[in-house]
């Protein structure tokens, strides 16, 4: 937190305290705060409480901190947050004891804390930052390791014909919520990361998350080469160079940060195998302070390694030539002493097949002994597509199991649900959302109650929907009489669906529309009306991706469908809360089993929105029939094309016989009382499994405690 908890009086000074955490993202009320001080600003600035407060005068905040009468609960926020940090009265105090001498170490390349750190392009990151946040709540000590990415992912923005351009923005380190880390002579942290024909270099940075911390690497600093100097400029962009340049830096350089920083963890945690070489690095290092062989300490170091994999799907998983990884860590595997031939078998499931690539999962799967999938489904997947690794011993045993991921409860939920819940689960129902019976008391809210709650906040993204299509039609520079018909697209009253996430192809975003003359009919029907709000980048090399987005914005622009579907640019957490908070349904149309886990869906239940999803990934264990809709049996096609013809028949079948007609249901006071139901068990059945405060306590209980209580490398 930096110096002196108890020693800022002015206003100005307790508000950058709680600025340079981001504990304030996921308390409403202190990002209150910063809003009503000048709501303009806190919009212009990304709601960047740091750039923000160095844009607002002192004199105006102390002004403005006067008149709205904000000093108490400026004094309270701050007290709360000190009280916060210095606590330990928490689940991991009790569960995590093992860990708080040497914490976990959780790499990932992409962390989602909040929309003003751009450092994350989706699922994965998302789930890095929500698992931060409860490893806080929770009182786990874990340190994150990551990337700073100046310019982020991309900023997206729809031409003239509906096609995806990609732009890039440097950002103001100063600006963000990170501050250097140090070395214990009190200068700012340097690593180096040798290859066989230079040594590349980065600068660490600090972010303070609640109780956690998160380090992240910079390759932007004078010791490097031009080209090496933008090495960490853009998330997930460049050619295979570019990646395992930057998975050498994530992992070699993330471990050597720690080692700079006297930390010691006894749990090395893989966010996907992006960090695969952080094991290696271990290796090495633990080698050269013990003189013990390499085959000796792998078994040690695999011991204290949980790896989590995260997509079945062939793409996700990075794949570099033997060049590459000879240029890159080839001083590492002469220190280790590998021959070539040795370590490219360590990346490889046939490790004498010279013609297979190295793998970066496969390298993670056999430096780790804990290893998970994200969902039940997911694991299943996992066992059969990794099979091959581990000769003679049945798919069923391969040694991958499974922890469902979940999402963190306070970033997610709509302030308006949060205060529903404090009056009917108690308010202290946050630290019991994990219980079971918590959530029983949710069928004692009165139906008017809660239909009223969801009918704001329908309202609150209708009005969130029609300024950002104004505005970015105004950036395509369009007539004024051509905006002006965004002013009035949504109607509050009309059954609203949302689907937004990556526009990747087994993501499906088309099969809504794929037979568009009967989606017509469904959407225009006068008495019961059906709306569709729908948003997600491709990637930029993902043509296919790009053509399905300008698909969908044809078709929003098209007069049949004007009012009624729409597309919204430049998706991030934004416009992601925006959404699973206000929608009435979320689709979700994978196809299976490629969907891992689909946390979108997690967050909309928490806001009351019903899930409509093909039973994939997290949907598969959670749907029981009564807490949602399910698209098709599960069943899986050999044929591509007949799983998808027979996925859209469904999804057609259900929402026309099932969603609908449950929705348009009212009785005399106007309430759709089954639907109420069917979101009252969703609560019920749902909100206290599918959240990120489990999920961390089972990696805790299967696998941070296990794989720390077996560490005897030091």
């Amino acid at each position: 937190m930096g110096e002196g908890m108890d020693g800022p009086s002015k206003i100005q000074d307790k508000l950058k305290e709680l600025a340079r955490n981001l504990w304030w993202c996921w308390h409403g009320s202190v990002i209150d705060l910063f809003r009503e001080l000048d709501p303009a600003l806190w919009s212009e600035v990304g709601h960047n409480p740091v750039e923000f407060l160095q844009k607002l005068p002192a004199d105006v905040l102390e002004r403005r901190a006067a008149e709205l009468a904000l000093d108490s609960r400026i004094d309270f926020a701050f007290r709360r947050l000190s009280e916060y940090l210095k606590g330990e009265d928490s689940w991991g105090a009790v569960h995590a004891t093992i860990l708080r001498v040497r914490p976990v170490a959780y790499f990932s390349a992409e962390f989602g804390l909040h929309e003003s750190l751009p450092i994350y392009s989706g699922g994965l990151g998302v789930l890095a930052g929500d698992h931060l946040k409860s490893a806080s709540d929770l009182g786990v000590p874990l340190i994150g390791i990551g990337l700073l990415y100046n310019q982020g992912y991309f900023r997206q923005s729809l031409d003239a014909d509906g096609w995806q351009r990609e732009s890039y923005l440097d950002a103001d380190v100063s600006k963000l919520p990170i501050e250097p880390a140090l070395a214990p002579d009190g200068k700012p942290l340097r690593v180096a990361v040798e290859t066989t024909a230079e040594t590349l270099h980065a600068r660490v940075w600090r972010v303070e998350v609640g109780r956690t911390t998160l380090l992240l690497l910079d390759a932007n600093v004078p010791e490097n080469s031009e080209s090496d100097r933008t090495l960490t400029a853009r998330l997930y962009g460049g050619d295979g160079r570019t990646r395992i340049r930057q998975e050498l830096l994530l992992g070699v350089g993330g471990v050597r940060a720690l080692r700079a920083l006297g930390i010691r963890p006894s749990v090395l945690h893989l966010n996907e195998g992006h960090s695969a070489f952080a094991v290696v690095e271990k290796i090495r290092e633990a080698m050269e302070e013990t003189g013990l062989p390499f085959g000796e300490v792998l078994r040690d170091v695999a011991r204290m390694t949980v790896f989590t994999t995260h997509t079945p799907v062939a793409a996700g998983h990075d794949r570099f030539p033997a060049e590459l990884v000879e240029e890159h860590l080839g001083r590492i595997r002469t220190a280790v002493g590998l021959s070539h031939d040795d370590f490219m078998g360590l990346g490889r499931v046939y490790a004498q097949d010279h013609n297979e690539t190295f793998c970066m999962t496969v390298l993670a799967l056999k430096l780790s002994r804990y290893a998970n999938g994200v969902s039940a489904l997911h694991g299943v997947v996992s066992r059969r597509m990794w099979h091959p690794l581990y000769p003679g011993v049945q798919e069923e045993q391969v040694p991958i199991g499974h922890i469902t991921n979940g999402v963190h409860v306070q970033t997610w939920i709509a302030p308006q649900m949060a205060t529903l819940f404090h009056r009917h689960l108690g308010p202290n129902w946050p630290r019991r959302q994990r219980h079971a019976e918590t959530w029983s008391a949710v069928h004692a809210i009165d139906d008017a109650e809660l239909w009223e709650t969801l009918q704001v906040l329908k309202a609150r993204l209708i009005h969130f929907v029609r300024a950002r299509l104004v505005a970015q039609a105004r950036g395509r520079g369009e007539p004024d009489a051509a905006v002006e018909r965004f002013a009035g697209v949504l109607d509050p009253g009309a059954l609203t669906i949302g689907f937004a996430r990556r526009f990747a192809t087994y993501k499906r975003a088309g099969l809504v529309l794929r037979d568009i003359d009967r989606m017509a009919e469904i959407i225009n029907d006068a008495r019961r009306p059906v709306q569709f709000v729908f948003a997600g980048k491709a990637h930029p090399e993902d043509r296919y991706g790009k053509e399905l987005i300008q698909h969908i914005v044809k078709t929003a622009w098209d007069d049949h469908f004007r009012k009624h579907v729409v597309f919204v640019e430049d998706y991030d957490m934004n416009v992601a809360r925006h959404l699973v908070q206000g929608v009435d349904v979320w689709l979700n149309n994978p196809r299976r089993p490629q969907e891992a886990s689909g946390t979108s869906g997690e967050k909309a239940v928490l806001n009351g929105t019903l899930n409509f999803s093909i039973l994939d990934g997290w949907w598969a264990e959670a749907y029981d029939g009564s807490n949602g809709f399910a698209i098709g049996s599960g069943a899986v096609n050999a044929s591509i094309q007949t799983q998808d013809e027979r996925d859209h028949a469904s999804l057609v079948e259900v929402l026309t016989h099932e969603v609908i007609p449950a929705f348009y249901d009212r009785d005399a006071d106007g309430l759709p009382r089954g639907w109420i139901a069917r979101q009252k068990n969703a609560f019920r059945s749902l909100a206290w499994k599918f959240n990120s405060d489990r999920m961390v306590m089972d990696y805790v209980r299967r696998s941070y405690a296990p794989a720390a209580g077996g560490v005897t490398c030091q």
